[in-house]
């Protein structure tokens, strides 16, 4: 692939993030997933009355870190951290906290992590490459129970069976061990669908790397942490890329806002420390989607404390 067919890192719905978080108010903020940092330099350079603190698990986010503390002073601070660790870090209470689930666009067009399967390198995939096991060890290690929650529950892949056994059938070969021939080989095995507009490996690699990096768990825990972070009126603003993300945003913001959230309970079983600002997820405009095709299955949720 030659440079100019490289997707550039674009930010998904700057304004409609800023809106939310009511960044004009001013006061402590916190990008709780920098990645390449495109929304913290928004924040940065639009709202001169903020300061803005960000943290990421992967260390080389830090040469952007970098880039902004330089510029913008005592205004940004980095930690590089886990966003469940948020309890870790010293910060002072404050008025938004935004999460953006997921890949950053960096790490996905990157040629040496095995995030995409555009190149011949090693499955890794670790959003830390330092810590935990890379998905070529995970294929070349894990049972079948481990393998359909990755490929099943977690990349909802509907022809799972197909891809265990696929990955059973050459465990410990150079197949599965690199991107772009694990996707080959896949593509090649699962029945076609013309109507489909993804890669075919797109939902396995998906629940491969949710499984090695432990994703949904990080949201779990995180969740509740930014939450008590908050100061009174502060808001939670996320941005989900698939259901299994949303569904968990949804149920939080759901039992912080007083609502039922499965068919047992009440309405009033749960007290009201907050209230959900989006009635129904915000998705990107029209353009947005044409523009920036990494937007199209966004959903924005954002939540006010009390």
């Amino acid at each position: 692939m030659i440079e100019s067919e490289v997707p550039i890192h674009i930010p998904i719905m700057l304004c409609e993030v800023a809106q939310f978080l009511n960044l004009q108010r001013g006061g402590n903020f916190l990008d709780c997933t920098f990645g390449g940092g495109g929304h913290s330099r928004y924040f940065l350079e639009n709202y001169p009355n903020i300061t803005l603190f960000a943290i990421d698990r992967d260390p080389e986010v830090v040469v952007h870190a970098e880039k902004l503390r330089a510029e913008f002073g005592n205004r940004f601070q980095f930690f590089t951290r886990l966003f469940s660790e948020i309890d870790r870090i010293p910060l002072p209470l404050l008025q938004g906290i935004f999460f953006d689930f997921g890949v950053s666009s960096f790490q996905l067009d990157g040629e040496t992590r095995g995030f995409s399967f555009r190149y011949h390198m090693p499955l890794d995939m670790r959003m830390n490459p330092q810590n935990g096991i890379a998905v070529d060890e995970f294929l070349a290690t894990a049972d079948r129970d481990q393998l359909i929650e990755a490929i099943r529950d977690f990349g909802e892949e509907r022809h799972w069976r197909k891809v265990i056994d696929l990955i059973l059938a050459k465990r410990g070969s150079e197949i599965i061990k690199y991107a772009d021939t694990f996707a080959e080989y896949i593509a090649e095995n699962l029945p076609k669908n013309f109507h489909e507009k993804i890669h075919p490996a797109t939902r396995t690699f998906q629940g491969l790397r949710i499984a090695v990096n432990g994703e949904l768990e990080e949201i779990r825990n995180a969740l509740p942490k930014a939450f008590e972070q908050l100061d009174h009126d502060g808001r939670l603003v996320t941005l989900s890329f698939h259901s299994l993300e949303d569904r968990i945003v949804k149920q939080f913001f759901n039992e912080k806002a007083g609502k039922a959230i499965n068919c047992h309970e009440k309405w009033n079983d749960r007290s009201t420390v907050a209230r959900i600002l989006t009635k129904k997820p915000i998705t990107p405009t029209a353009t947005e989607k044409i523009n920036n095709h990494r937007s199209r299955s966004t959903k924005l949720r954002a939540l006010e404390k009390f």
